[in-house]
Parts: C-alpha cells; sequence; structure tokens
C-alpha cells in the first residue's frame, strides 16, 4: 500500500469539533454518498444484534439503519464530541426520556472501538475511513466483528479535490489537500485484515460552486481542513490569488467543479486460520 501520511488526530479531532455547528448544512457531498451507501445493504439478507455506525458525525444515518434494523441495538462512536451532542438530538425527547430506541453514543477513536471482540453484527462507516489507518482500521473493525459479520463503508480516492490539489500545487510547494488511498490497495488491506472477498466499488461525483472561497468555506463547514503538515501556509492575498486564479482554468458552463473520487466496499469477516501463537486453524465437518 502506497504510504498515505495523515493529520494528526487532535487536529482531526478539533476541526470536527469546530465544524459541529455547520456541518449537516454544508455536508452534501456525505449526505449524497452516505444515502448511495445504505442502498448498498439493499441486497444483502443479514440480522445484526448490534450495528456500529463508526464516524456517525451528527447521525444522519441513524434513522435510515434504525429502520433497516429495528431489533438491533445501535451504537455510534465518534472523534469529535460536539458532533455526538448533535447526533444526540436527532433522537426525540420522548424517546430519550424512556430510553427507546436510542443509539448508544461513544467519544472514540476509529481504530480503537469500546466494544468487545466479537461484539457487532454490522460495522458501517460513511466517509470515515480517509481520516484513519486503513490497516488499523480494518483490523479494528475485523476484531469486533464475528464470523460471519459485515463491515460496509465509503471513502474518498486518490483523484478526490483533484482541481484545487492542483491550483495550490501552482501557488507553492505546500501541502493543502489531504491525499487519498487507491481502491485497489484498500482491497488488499481488508483481505489482510482476515475479510473474505472483498467487493469495492468507485464513481466519481462532481459538485460545481460559482468560486473557489465557497469551495473553500464548504470544506471548512465540515471539518475537512485537517492537514499533515501545515508546510509554507497561505500568507497573505498573492498565494491564494495564484491558487485561484490557477482554478479558473477548471470552470466549464460557468461553473467550477469540484471532483470526489468515492470508494465503496464491503466484505464478510471469516475464521481465522491461525491463532496467537502462529499454529494454523483446520475445520473438520462430519460426513453426512
Amino acid at each position: 500500500m502506497k504510504a498515505v501520511v495523515l493529520p494528526p488526530r487532535r487536529a482531526v479531532r478539533r476541526a470536527f469539533e469546530r465544524a459541529a455547528a455547520s456541518y449537516d448544512a454544508a455536508a452534501v457531498i456525505h449526505r449524497e454518498v452516505g444515502q448511495r451507501l445504505l442502498e448498498h445493504l439493499d441486497p444483502i439478507r443479514i440480522e445484526p444484534a448490534l450495528v456500529v455506525d463508526v464516524g456517525c458525525g451528527t447521525g444522519a444515518s441513524f434513522d435510515a439503519l434504525r429502520q433497516r434494523y429495528p431489533r438491533a441495538v445501535l451504537a455510534g462512536f465518534d472523534l469529535a464530541r460536539a458532533m455526538l451532542m448533535r447526533a444526540r438530538t436527532r433522537t426525540p425527547w420522548w424517546r430519550r426520556a424512556i430510553g427507546a430506541g436510542v443509539p448508544h453514543l461513544a467519544c472514540a477513536d476509529a481504530e480503537r472501538l469500546p466494544l468487545a471482540t466479537g461484539a457487532a453484527g454490522l460495522v458501517f462507516s460513511n466517509l470515515a475511513l480517509q481520516w484513519c489507518r486503513p490497516d488499523a482500521f480494518f483490523a479494528e473493525a475485523a476484531r469486533v466483528l464475528p464470523a460471519g459479520g459485515l463491515l460496509l463503508f465509503s471513502t474518498f480516492g486518490p483523484d478526490t479535490l483533484r482541481e484545487l490539489r492542483a491550483s495550490f500545487a501552482a501557488a507553492d510547494s505546500g501541502e493543502h489537500v489531504n491525499s487519498f488511498v487507491d481502491m485497489h490497495d484498500l482491497g488488499d488491506a481488508l483481505v489482510h485484515a482476515g475479510f473474505a472477498d472483498p467487493v469495492m466499488e468507485m464513481e466519481v461525483v462532481t459538485l460545481q460552486y460559482s468560486n473557489v472561497e465557497t469551495l473553500a468555506r464548504d470544506l471548512k463547514s465540515v471539518g475537512a481542513t485537517a492537514l499533515p503538515a501545515r508546510g509554507p501556509g497561505l500568507v497573505g492575498s498573492a498565494r491564494w490569488k495564484r491558487m485561484a486564479e490557477r482554478y479558473e482554468s477548471f470552470r466549464r458552463e460557468g461553473a467550477l467543479p469540484a471532483t470526489y473520487e468515492v470508494v465503496y466496499g464491503h466484505a464478510w469477516k471469516v475464521p481465522p486460520k491461525r491463532i496467537a501463537d502462529g499454529r494454523q486453524v483446520v475445520e473438520f465437518h462430519r460426513a453426512p
């Protein structure tokens, strides 16, 4: 897997804490991708006792997951406490008062979930993986799922925000746009973590903006501002002007495009082939 340098966890948490109040109004791509991710469950027949939404944000997927699995316990985990506070208000006060169908919420890192091994039947995650180490994310999902459990996720691929990345490159040598892992590398990481026959899909979604300032405002409003390193930064208006002028070369039919390469994946947890001390697990089945 090609190495991708991630922002520090504290920077990711801080960005999403600050964005909690503005997130729902600006999260157009997240809502659309979340809906499409949920549709991947249509042909899948499972009855999980516990559904886990990893990186649940403000809880946009809670209602749909509850409707699909009304008998399941729903748990939501997010790195930012302010996001969870918003997620809590999605449940009507009277449900919270009697504890009926209330999601269990906890502030937690996707790479270290506060769950017992094999506790979850379905791990669902919409656009959170890009902030994590894929190998650690998948290993933790495999830990909390039993054999036969399902992981379903979406994330961004390398072509995401390609116009913005190219425009910043014309302004200076700093890293102003995060990098993302290739779909095929994610599939390999799933197999390595103990998942079988991963199904990977990719599509391109393009949003349109009247100007680059509006795009930048939307990215800030959804918390997508944490970077691996600050680099030289945009000091003063000269670099920003060079970047904006370069972005104008992408304008088509009066609008500036913002490309998102969206990756969807799902895979089933399989029984381990080896135990902790290295011995191989061999299954015997009684003949009929």
